[in-house]
């Protein structure tokens, strides 16, 4: 269920340029047992590999990790739209494959493969992750996507889900079907705030992934969303209902300074417990 490239020049998939002409192009076998591949390979449409790209507005500023990238399509797209892309897969017949693709697209500079493990591949840099695995191995994935990811990272999981975590945008393509979720910020617990006027208020949040709920001084909150690292909330002051814009930081909330006009400005929270 992982990628497969094709070439905007279908004539020479799969082949490689020999004396100026073009030869089939077929990887040196490599005996890769079937219980060492966790999932299946699947080649991914092309147009939903577009769809998905868009979605997550890939472009020059991201680094994008596919887990278990087949022969290379997903990461040799987001390379054509500029990004610097990672692919990996167990099987090495598809690592040389994509190697290959890479090379003939002219991105191997910024789409490279290694043959790794899933489970064991470092996704700390990524600002985007893509897969087409299973729905057991997402689960198993999502612990690591929820606390090594940073916040704001965008995932994309092609046709599964990653269990009761909502996705925060859906796209369905002919039989495909397309989840993203942004990686949440940890926003649940007791803060204090200390406001611009120097008062103190207690605001309290409880959270199930970007899903958040509270009180400010004991009045539940409206409107709360969390996007990555933006939180917004609607509170009710002694002078009136104020919509408040944060950026939830590793030791903190602060006031966010894109902040629209009227919304509370000059405030930041600490962490009460």
């Amino acid at each position: 269920m992982r990628g497969a490239f094709i070439l905007l020049l279908p004539a020479i998939a799969g082949c490689a340029f020999q004396g100026g002409g073009v030869v089939p192009f077929e990887p040196a076998p490599v005996a890769t047992s079937e219980r060492e591949l966790d999932v299946p390979y699947v080649p991914t449409p092309r147009r939903v590999v577009e769809a998905m790209l868009e979605l997550a507005a890939v472009g020059s500023e991201d680094y994008l990790i596919d887990l278990g990238s087949g022969d290379g399509r997903i990461a040799i797209m987001a390379a054509q739209r500029g990004a610097r892309a990672l692919g990996v897969d167990i099987d090495p017949n598809r690592v040389s494959e994509a190697t290959l693709a890479a090379q003939v697209a002219g991105v191997e500079g910024r789409a490279r493969f290694r043959r790794q493990n899933l489970f064991d591949t470092p996704l700390r840099d990524a600002t985007v992750v893509t897969m087409y695995l299973l729905p057991d191995i997402n689960m198993r994935l999502r612990p690591r996507l929820l606390t090594e990811l940073r916040p704001g990272t965008r995932i994309l999981s092609h046709n599964f889900t990653l269990g009761d975590w909502r996705p925060d945008a859906t796209r369905e393509m002919d039989a495909s079907h397309i989840y993203f979720w942004i990686v949440p910020a940890v926003a649940a617990g007791e803060w204090t705030l200390e406001m611009a006027d120097r008062s103190r208020a207690r605001l309290a949040l409880e959270q199930s992934f970007q899903d958040v709920s509270g009180t400010l001084d004991g009045r539940a909150l409206r409107d709360v969303s969390l996007s990555g690292r933006k939180l917004r909330f609607t509170a009710d002051l002694p002078d009136g209902p104020r919509a408040f814009h944060a950026i939830v930081e590793d030791d903190g909330i602060v006031a966010d300074p894109a902040a629209p006009a009227g919304a509370p400005t000059g405030w930041r929270g600490r962490r009460a417990n």
